[in-house]
C-alpha cells in the first residue's frame, strides 16, 4: 500500500502539523505501509491558471512547468493520500489550496451524473483511492475544524475518491509546552498511531481514537490565560527593541 503525506504548513516538520502526522505514518508503516512525505512550502507550486489546457491540448498535463508535475504522478498512483494542513482562517492553508486546484488534470472533462450530483471522472491511471485530513488549529474547539473537513469531503466527492476520516487537533502546536506544567500529551500521539495502523489493517478509523486525538486537554478558561498572557510577554519584548 502506498501512502502520500502533503506537509502543507511553513514550519516543515518542525510544526504542529508535523507533530500529529509523524506519528500517525508511523502507525501506518507499522501495518505495512509504504510512506512518502513532501513538505509543499519546499516546493514550486504555481496556482492554476483555469485555461483548461490539461483537459482539452495536453489531456493529463498542466502546461506549466514545476514540482506539480511530478506530485500529481505520486498522487496518482496513491493507495492513500494524507492532506496535512493547519488552520490559518477557516480552512487549509494557500499552498495547500494550490495544489488542489493544480490537481484537475487527474480529472476528464466530461460531465457525469454520480450520486445525483454532476461530477467528473478520475482518469483510468488515478487509483481509487481515500483521503485522510490532518491538521491542527490554535483555537481551543474542535469545531473550528468543520468548514475544513467540509471541504475535503467535498474534493473527495470530485476527484471520485473515498474520504477516509480526519485527525485533528485543537491547540497542536502548544502540545511540547504542556509539559512544563506536567500536562499529559503521549495518549493523543499514541492515538494518532493507532489510528494510522488501524486505516491500513481495516481501511478505517475508529471514531473512539480520533475522538481521543481532539480531546480536551485542559479547560479553555486555562488555555486563554496562559497562551494570552504569552502573547502579551512577546508584545512587550517587541515594544522594548523599537524603543
Amino acid at each position: 500500500m502506498k501512502v502520500l503525506a502533503l506537509n502543507s504548513s511553513p514550519n516543515l516538520d518542525k510544526g504542529g502539523t508535523a507533530l500529529l502526522l509523524s506519528p500517525f505514518l508511523e502507525g501506518m508503516r507499522e501495518g505495512g505501509a509504504e510512506t512518502e512525505v513532501h513538505y509543499l512550502y519546499k516546493m514550486v507550486i504555481k496556482p492554476c491558471m483555469g485555461c483548461f489546457r490539461c483537459w482539452f491540448e495536453t489531456p493529463g498535463r498542466c502546461f506549466q512547468n514545476d514540482d506539480v508535475k511530478a506530485l500529481l504522478e505520486k498522487i496518482a498512483a496513491s493507495d492513500i493520500v494524507v492532506l496535512a494542513s493547519p488552520v490559518y482562517v477557516d480552512g487549509m492553508n494557500g499552498v495547500m489550496k494550490m495544489l488542489i486546484d493544480r490537481m484537475i488534470p487527474l480529472i476528464d472533462p466530461f460531465f457525469v451524473v454520480r450520486d445525483d450530483h454532476c461530477r467528473h471522472l478520475p482518469r483510468e491511471h488515478v487509483v481509487q483511492g481515500k483521503i485522510v485530513l490532518v491538521s491542527v488549529c490554535g483555537f481551543t474547539e474542535v469545531d473550528n475544524f468543520d468548514p475544513l473537513i467540509s471541504h475535503v469531503k467535498a474534493i473527495c466527492k470530485n476527484m471520485g475518491q473515498q474520504f477516509a476520516g480526519a485527525l485533528v487537533r485543537p491547540y497542536g502546536s502548544s502540545l511540547p509546552h504542556f509539559k512544563k506544567y506536567d500536562i499529559p500529551v503521549d495518549h493523543i500521539f499514541e492515538a494518532a498511531r493507532q489510528a494510522g495502523n488501524q486505516l491500513v489493517r481495516e481501511g478505517r478509523m475508529s471514531e473512539e481514537l480520533l475522538d481521543r486525538v481532539g480531546s480536551d486537554l485542559v479547560s479553555r478558561e486555562q488555555y486563554i490565560s496562559v497562551v494570552n498572557s504569552s502573547f502579551q510577554r512577546l508584545l512587550d519584548r517587541a515594544n522594548k527593541l523599537t524603543e
